[in-house]
């Protein structure tokens, strides 16, 4: 038998059910094709352990089958009482760690097919979902993660949890699945015919959805990353409406030229009652022309940048009812996160903690996950989960920062300026042994890399330089590498494609600078470049500023520039 599409797979799914409740009953450990493909709307992949795939092999065992379930939240805001569940959940249902996300939500790995329906239980009760967080449908809304309390901020979080609730598909399967009573029983009676879906259809989108909200001049949600970017404009602190890009995304396959990352092109300035009708125009004009024959072509990105910015933005303004203007001008300075102690605006502080990679535990080194489940227990503050998978306590009473410094220094935690400018920022994906994509390591080699790396920085006076540095297993660019100063993409075990020239605020793609690189080469390679830039920039000249202004082909890139070699085009 043919295998069948994903295209055919949502057709026939009634509504995202597929056999998912048959598969959960039954003594299998995991989910067959059809049934995995849907799970990933409900939230959750299907994983398994490759460091044991070769000894159970030999034992002639199955894989060893496992589950990530990924939490929705709408600009990464949840309580201490939320934060909490995740924690203990880490230790009754998964591995024992949490990990999160550049789109501001939390990850737990490790849970088995019959703890699924559980977890997900668990994360409904405390007011939270899993719903969306996967799939071919809009994903978790990213917001500006500093808890700054104003009216743009405040207005930017509003934004977020209203499309998050407007592009939430509206089948019944979730609830009926994961939600409805304590024991989990079939009814093909309510099975037989298609839900309707007002927005999506039948069909959903051609592939994944992403939207982030700006507010110059921090790009902490990588704004050109994102399929919609709105950015916030305001005047007298009142906000005026939003400039909207389309058409970013960072995905590619090597070697496959008509795969390419982009960055998000101007389409136009609305106000600010009309975003959303805004936002629904765009989505149906990808639901109903996206590529639905290829899914490594089917991002919005391929649909902007084939068919031009301009017949993409006729289409638009066919189905919206209300005028728009040209883009208004912004000026983004950083992706960075706003690590240590701040003012939030209200006589109160927040403070930012760096995560490296994202993985809140336990080890010999450090304790992150206690020192955030005492911070958390005591002070009961709510969390934000930044875009830069860190994390920010924040409503936190002045004289209550002593206690909280003690709780970090209890647990070897280090917050703010302990690190370099470029470790803040640096970020690497889950990579193996859990991802299925991954071709190489990440996150378990990155800490050793930015060791290599900060002792270069050390060495060349270049620690408090912001060089944009990012990781994955894979080209399809989890950890949004193709916008980093350097990048390393995993080819092969061992071996990374490079990539240079990104820029610190986001605008600027990187073009691959080595196809295949060994991991124990990369410093040497790094040293060339920053001794160039050292000798050679120009008074407080940013490296991402160097490289734009020494090289001509950043400036324009093209699909070539992600899969050759400079001298190879």
């Amino acid at each position: 038998m043919a295998r069948q599409s994903v295209e055919e797979i949502k057709a026939e799914s009634r509504g995202l059910y597929g056999k998912i409740i048959e598969t959960l009953l039954s003594s299998e450990s995991h989910f067959q094709e059809a049934e995995y493909q849907l799970l990933k709307f409900h939230g959750s992949y299907q994983q398994d352990n490759r460091d044991s795939r070769k000894e159970r092999r030999k034992q002639k065992l199955e894989k060893e089958w496992m589950f990530m379930v990924r939490t929705k939240m709408p600009s990464g805001t949840l309580t201490s009482e939320q934060y909490l569940i995740h924690d203990s959940m880490a230790d009754k249902l998964g591995d024992s760690t949490m990990r999160l996300t550049t789109r501001q939500g939390i990850q737990l790995h490790g849970i088995l097919k019959g703890q699924l329906r559980d977890a997900i239980r668990y994360i409904s009760d405390c007011g939270l979902t899993t719903w969306g967080a996967c799939g071919d449908v809009v994903r978790n809304t990213m917001a500006p993660a500093a808890p700054i309390k104003n009216e743009a901020h405040a207005s930017a979080l509003e934004l977020a949890d209203e499309i998050s609730e407007l592009f939430s598909a509206q089948t019944s399967s979730y609830s009926s699945i994961w939600l409805n009573g304590e024991k989990l029983e079939l009814d093909t009676n309510n099975l037989s015919e298609p839900e309707n879906e007002p927005l999506y259809g039948e069909l959903y989108l051609p592939r994944k959805f992403k939207i982030g909200i700006a507010i110059p001049p921090r790009n902490d949600v990588d704004l050109y990353s994102q399929d919609i970017g709105l950015v916030m404009h305001t005047e007298n602190n009142k906000v005026l409406g939003y400039s909207i890009y389309v058409g970013g995304g960072f995905g590619m396959t090597h070697g496959k030229e008509t795969t390419y990352p982009c960055l998000a092109q101007p389409l136009f300035y609305c106000a600010k009652k009309d975003i959303a009708k805004a936002c629904e125009a765009i989505i149906i004009v990808q639901r109903d022309n996206g590529d639905r024959t290829d899914r490594r072509h089917a991002r919005l990105k391929y649909l902007v940048a084939e068919r031009g910015i301009d017949w993409f933005k006729t289409e638009v303004q066919k189905i919206i009812d209300f005028p728009t203007q040209e883009i208004r001008e912004a000026n983004f300075k950083t992706v960075s996160d706003q690590l240590g102690w701040h003012e939030q605006g209200d006589g109160k502080l927040f403070v930012g903690i760096h995560v490296a990679q994202g993985r809140i535990k336990d080890n010999e080194e450090k304790q992150n996950r206690t020192a955030f489940r005492q911070i958390a227990q005591k002070f009961n503050c709510p969390i934000r989960i930044t875009p830069n998978a860190n994390i920010y306590f924040y409503d936190i009473e002045k004289n209550n920062r002593p206690h909280i410094d003690q709780i970090l220094r209890d647990f070897n935690i280090a917050i703010g300026d302990d690190f370099t400018a470029t470790r803040q920022t640096a970020h690497a994906c889950v990579a193996l042994p859990t991802c299925g994509l991954a071709l190489s390591e990440s996150e378990r080699v990155f800490d050793t890399l930015l060791d290599s790396i900060d002792s270069l920085l050390s060495e060349l006076k270049l620690e408090k330089d912001q060089i944009l540095i990012r990781m994955t297993g894979c080209p399809n660019g989890c950890a949004r590498p193709y916008n980093a100063d350097f990048a390393f993409v995993g080819r092969a075990p061992n071996k990374y494609a490079m990539f240079v020239g990104g820029s610190s605020s986001g605008d600027r793609l990187a073009s691959l600078h080595k196809k295949s690189i060994l991991f124990d080469e990369i410093q040497g390679e790094i040293r060339i470049l920053l001794q160039d830039f050292v000798k050679n920039r120009l008074r407080e000249e940013t490296f991402s500023e160097f490289w734009g202004r020494t090289h001509e082909e950043s400036i324009h890139p093209i699909p070539k520039q992600f899969h050759l070699e400079k001298n190879e085009y």
